[in-house]
């Protein structure tokens, strides 16, 4: 068969592109179709055949600030030729399942989510992407089109698979349509390789992910400065001068953790914190890879990821009081490492491969 992969846009190799580098591996010569990308940027991906629209020319004009072209990529996204493949591959979590299949192939598209900015989070984002008020009208203008369009492309799916059971939900309520559920992929590295044990951060607390506010890192840092909590913080984003102003004595960034190093922070940490709410999440299957529990918000795909009192605690609400009580508890259990890597295995990235294989197949 002949098949290529869509992605919705590639500036950076993060949790998306895993997915999409994982489908990389199943199909080399698949080419990536997607609206702009990073080229050089992005991990496995570099050694792909990635076919970017007509935008490409002003993200890299506009100093690859791609979300200054998102009302413009649903249209361009249209406008692929894609007669000659026989199977549609799509990693969506905004307007990537929006190409238009020829009709005699078929489309799957591996859904992130329907797109949350237009659909659930529209406040959140106009207020948290500091656009003045003074555009907020025309934007949400912009906003109700787009959910239009996104209608209207979920028709254009033959299949959809989903990150989590929180997604496979939002589908039926947005969308209407059943999907099949496929956590992401936890890179086979993660579970064939040693790490050395460094005591001096073996007692400490670790969040990590992109400094964004919607993450929470902000409720951590309280925590830690009120209790005197030792946390370390791996990550890099547009919010780092604020939580570096909010952090205390106890509190330590640790900027950019290259993939490779991932393995050995996560081993030599007393637990992961996860605060925040997510689609899906790899960082808590990547955690536990390494026998590492997990203390995580009791919402969105840390349900599916997270195996209650066996890898890991929960917390109902975001608030110091919640998170507290949560490592206090945690603080008086104990957790079987070898048992926490063992769940993990079902997650590795060969049995995600093989699972979307077959359904392509």
């Amino acid at each position: 068969m002949n098949i290529c992969i869509v992605a919705d846009w590639l500036p950076l190799y993060a949790g998306a592109e895993h997915v999409i580098a994982e489908f990389h591996k199943l199909w080399p010569d698949a080419p990536i179709f997607t609206t702009i990308a990073n080229h050089g940027n992005l991990g496995p991906l570099n050694d792909a055949d990635i076919r970017t629209s007509h935008l490409q020319k002003w993200y890299k004009l506009l100093g690859k600030h791609h979300r200054i072209l998102l009302p413009l990529m649903p249209s361009e996204m249209e406008l692929f030729d894609l007669d000659e493949f026989d199977v549609i591959l799509s990693s969506s979590h905004a307007i990537g399942k929006g190409i238009i299949p020829p009709s005699n192939a078929k489309h799957i598209c591996y859904c992130h989510t329907p797109m949350r900015y237009a659909w659930e989070m529209e406040r959140k984002y106009l207020e948290d992407s500091n656009i003045p008020k003074f555009f907020w009208k025309r934007i949400r203008r912009k906003l109700n089109e787009i959910r239009r369009w996104d209608m209207t492309t979920a028709k254009r799916v033959d299949l959809f698979i989903a990150n989590s059971t929180t997604v496979a939900d939002r589908i039926k309520k947005i969308y209407n349509r059943d999907s099949t559920v496929i956590l992401p992929p936890v890179a086979d590295r993660f579970f064939n390789k040693e790490v050395n044990c460094q005591l001096s951060i073996v007692n400490c607390y670790l969040a990590l992910g992109r400094l964004v506010p919607y993450k929470r890192f902000d409720l951590l840092i309280e925590c830690a400065n009120k209790y005197n909590l030792p946390l370390k913080i791996a990550g890099k984003g547009p919010d780092e001068s604020r939580l570096k102003n909010l952090a205390g004595p106890t509190v330590e960034f640790l900027s950019f953790v290259p993939d490779e190093k991932l393995p050995e922070i996560y081993a030599n940490s007393k637990a992961l914190l996860y605060p925040q709410e997510e689609d899906a999440g790899i960082a808590p299957l990547e955690a536990q890879s390494q026998g590492t529990p997990i203390i995580a918000f009791r919402k969105g795909g840390a349900l599916d990821t997270i195996a209650e009192d066996m890898s890991g605690v929960f917390f109902s609400q975001q608030t110091v009081q919640s998170l507290k009580g949560a490592i206090d508890r945690f603080e008086n259990m104990s957790f079987d490492s070898d048992a926490i890597k063992q769940r993990a295995e079902e997650f590795r990235a060969g049995r995600f491969r093989k699972r979307i294989e077959d359904i392509v197949s």
